[in-house]
């Protein structure tokens, strides 16, 4: 059976990889990534549209200086974009989140085994946390990196735009990160605390391990003696 120690440090390690895991799904399940407002003309007058999605829903809004406004659109960001540039980025991007979602739910396993035994297997242990934690927050740097490309210069708001108002020339645009996107770092956070406490536990050990092999001349010298 492990100590007490390590059960207390390696049960704070779950819990942190466990917040790892609820953080990707709320980012999986929300749509606001990102909120993009795109000027607009047509035929008899000027607006802009505003666009809020997220890795797979979104909302579009229509404000126009004069006549009819459209009403507010629901969509579904890859049934939109079809077979582009922007839709392959997507799909990597949602990818490289589900795969930080797999090795936090690895993490969170590790964590837990350890903290009710003690592994024979050296993978299974602190090598096998620092492992999933570390490709963890790797996954998830890169769909913060891929999204932010497909959105700044891959015109992925544009190309959204286009398929929601055909009718419409577009002008500039404007981006603001909304929470779900800057979720990522509490991730990446989770991700560096889980890593951080295993490296104490390690470090007590070792320490712990010094002391019970100190020298003999440490020891009193009639214990020498006899």
């Amino acid at each position: 059976m492990p100590t007490a120690q390590k059960t207390l440090m390696f049960l704070s390690g779950f819990l942190t990889s466990l917040g790892s895991v609820i953080v990707i799904c709320s980012m999986l399940g929300t749509q606001a990534w990102i909120t993009s407002t795109v000027g607009i003309t047509d035929s008899i007058s000027n607006g802009s549209v505003t666009i809020t999605y997220g890795l797979f829903r979104g909302r579009s809004t229509q404000e126009i200086d004069q006549g009819l406004t459209e009403p507010d659109k629901d969509f579904e960001v890859l049934g939109m974009l079809n077979n582009s540039s922007q839709k392959t980025l997507h799909l990597v991007a949602i990818l490289f989140l589900v795969l930080s979602l797999s090795t936090s739910l690895l993490s969170s396993g590790f964590t837990f085994y350890n903290s009710i035994s003690n592994p024979y297997q050296t993978f299974l242990g602190p090598t096998g946390v620092y492992t999933w934690n570390g490709l963890g927050a790797s996954f998830i740097l890169l769909t913060m990196l891929l999204f932010v490309g497909n959105t700044q210069s891959n015109h992925l708001s544009g190309e959204l735009l286009e398929k929601l108002y055909p009718t419409v020339t577009s002008g500039g645009t404007t981006h603001s990160y909304g929470y779900s996107f800057w979720l990522i770092l509490l991730v990446i956070l989770l991700d560096m605390v889980t890593v951080v406490i295993i490296i104490f536990y390690q470090k007590a050990r070792y320490q712990q391990k010094q002391e019970q092999r100190k020298p003999m001349e440490y020891a009193p010298r009639d214990g020498i003696l006899f």
